[in-house]
């Protein structure tokens, strides 16, 4: 019998150490990763990347405060829809829309708190920049997405953001991407139960 898989969209963050982390708490981690070193520069990167998997498709999104060549932190949340999605522009539609949706938590108010925390090392260096990778390239050669590129990084660029595509999309691409490749393994029921 086909197994029959629930719509989960998970509402808290993990990552290797910790569990069940609403984005506030998200937010308290990136900030506190940034005090420790307030003289560097930052990249928050938000992004979605899915695998298909028989009988659902798995959403990774990630959140990662990167300091360059200085470490990182990250977490991640996923999202399984009870379906395998073969459409690329879907499957990369929902994962724009995925990183979109955390990427409104950081408005500009929690924008500003992160930048105030830099303000005073600005003359040192410091900054911070806030991009969305989106699981894409532009060369058409290599990726089916290219034809959708304009069309995600619109949507971005549309909430005043900025996109990366790949192979500058590290987050999507790499980070997301590991979390994608097992498939789901929580509640299964046998279809027609």
């Amino acid at each position: 019998m086909k197994k029959q898989y629930p719509l989960i969209h998970e509402k808290v963050f993990r990552n290797l150490s910790e569990r069940n982390m609403p984005l506030d708490e998200v937010f308290d981690r990136i900030q506190g990763f940034m005090r420790g070193v307030p003289r560097a520069a930052y990249e928050l990167v938000i992004g979605t990347d899915a695998q298909v998997h028989a009988g659902h498709t798995k959403f990774v999104t990630s959140v990662v405060i990167f300091r360059p060549g200085r470490g990182a932190w990250f977490c991640y949340r996923q999202v399984i829809l009870p379906r395998e999605i073969r459409s690329i522009r879907e499957k990369l539609t929902l994962e724009t829309t995925y990183s979109q949706e955390i990427a409104a938590y950081f408005d500009p108010s929690k924008r500003a708190l992160l930048e105030d925390i830099l303000l005073p090392h600005v003359y040192q260096g410091a900054e911070l920049r806030l991009f969305i990778d989106i699981d894409a390239g532009t060369d058409e050669k290599r990726n089916r997405t290219s034809a959708f590129v304009a069309e995600m990084v619109g949507r971005i660029e549309g909430m005043g953001l900025s996109a990366r595509v790949k192979p500058e999309a590290i987050v999507a691409s790499s980070v997301s991407n590991r979390f994608t490749k097992t498939p789901y393994r929580g509640y299964a029921a046998a279809a027609g139960n």
